[in-house]
């Protein structure tokens, strides 16, 4: 059983650097990768009451009201995280200190869209953050996710070759759900790997229609400007899926 406070001690170690990044730095990852396509697959969000589930310190949720947004509620367990976002919080926008796993303090159909941006790779329990976002969107509510692509989730590290070179990606163990260990900007941390297939049938399990699947990569343009994204352009590192609760 995943040991939820480490998990949390985790994010809290890495909540420091996260937010520097996000406020003074630089992620070609999301700005030249990530965040053009999760703003088309939200589409034209103009007036809509969104739940961003994972918000971290609230960028995507700033993003969210800078195209048009009517109320953004942004929900993540990692206190620093939710601090930071209140600090830049303007009128459009909110913070909770929560689990996305258990949305009860929530009622029945109160949104229109809820985004998931690289946060079901992080929760021990994604159905039943699948059971939430159903009940809390209203009937015709999208469900946006972009996840760790589940052939780099399982191992995801590359093979080099005599001369030091990138040979392809290791897919190993992919078959074998559960924790898996990284290390990011210093400090190391708990992902969840799951199989397509889980993903997949765990959005169906809750009641969601698979409207679009997309595998994002760079551009020309996008490469010229993020030369650290060369990887994207041989095998896929996110993967975005496009939900529907049905109006029927």
């Amino acid at each position: 059983m995943t040991d939820r406070h480490r998990l949390s001690e985790e994010w809290s170690r890495l909540s420091a650097p996260w937010i520097r990044e996000a406020r003074e730095g630089r992620n070609a990852t999301r700005e030249g990768l990530l965040d053009q396509p999760m703003l088309e697959a939200c589409g034209d969000v103009t007036g809509l009451r969104i739940i961003d589930l994972g918000c971290g310190e609230g960028r995507f949720c700033r993003l969210l009201l800078g195209k048009g947004a009517l109320r953004v509620l942004g929900v993540d367990l990692c206190t620093p995280m939710i601090d930071a976002a209140e600090q830049l919080r303007t009128k459009g926008d909110e913070y909770l200190a929560a689990d996305v796993q258990d949305l009860g303090f929530l009622e029945d159909g109160s949104f229109d869209l809820a985004v998931s941006y690289l946060n079901q790779c992080d929760l021990p329990d994604h159905t039943a953050n699948n059971r939430e976002v159903f009940r809390v969107l209203r009937p015709g509510g999208r469900f946006v996710v972009a996840n760790l692509h589940p052939m780099r989730s399982a191992v995801g590290g590359w093979h080099m070759d005599e001369e030091g070179e990138k040979s392809h990606v290791i897919l190993d163990r992919y078959f074998q759900e559960g924790e898996r260990r990284w290390r990011m900007m210093g400090v190391d941390f708990t992902n969840f790997h799951r199989t397509l297939s889980g993903y997949v049938n765990g959005f169906l399990d809750a009641g969601f229609v698979l409207r679009g699947l997309h595998e994002p990569t760079v551009s020309e343009d996008g490469l010229a400007e993020y030369p650290e994204l060369s990887d994207e352009v041989r095998v896929p590192n996110f993967i975005i899926y496009i939900l529907e609760k049905s109006s029927i």
